[in-house]
């Protein structure tokens, strides 16, 4: 069966639904490293400039939607800054699990579909609850790849269900002479 569009899990609706401990079969998280880059350089100050991005909208961003937003902004800064050149880091982590009602299609489906006898769902993803004004992604980076760090950004933003913001953190003094 083909997943549902990512539209129907965007708003944030009823309490959390996130201890694993009680419900089986939760589909393993599609992010696969929440820091990229030089993770060390990160933490020792190593960069000059930092890029934050910003939801403007409570909503659910699933694990997907993260996956592709990080492998889209690391692709765009890696190719300019190289691979030590910059840290990225994912900030918000799945911890919402998603259901599903599954109904039945095609011929006869009205003589096996059950309609809504049990209808809590079957687990099929998790999701990341997000308020408005949290930060999503950001990206540690040097002065001469401020442009290509704004467009990585950009880029992410594009994958996700609400409306980002970006907004420069860290180095500001270096703009002038780069734009």
């Amino acid at each position: 069966m083909a997943r549902k569009p990512a539209k129907m899990y965007r708003r944030i609706k009823g309490p959390a639904f996130t201890r694993r401990k009680y419900m089986g079969g939760v589909p393993n998280n599609r992010i696969l490293s929440f820091h990229t880059g030089n993770r060390v350089g990160a933490e020792t100050g190593e960069f000059k400039m930092q890029m934050d991005l910003y939801a403007e909208e409570a909503c659910q961003i699933r694990h997907t939607a993260l996956e592709a937003a990080r492998v889209i902004a690391n692709a765009t800064i890696r190719n300019a800054a190289g691979v030590q050149g910059y840290a990225l880091r994912i900030h918000t982590f799945p911890h919402q699990v998603l259901r599903e009602n599954k109904q039945a299609t095609g011929a006869g489906a009205d003589r096996v579909s059950q309609g809504m006898r049990c209808a809590f769902g079957k687990n099929v993803g998790t999701a990341a609850r997000v308020k408005r004004g949290q930060r999503v992604v950001s990206i540690q980076f040097n002065p001469e790849n401020f442009i290509e760090a704004k467009d990585a950004l950009r880029k992410a933003k594009m994958k996700f269900p609400t409306p980002c913001s970006t907004k420069l953190v860290r180095g500001g003094e270096f703009v002038k002479g780069l734009v």
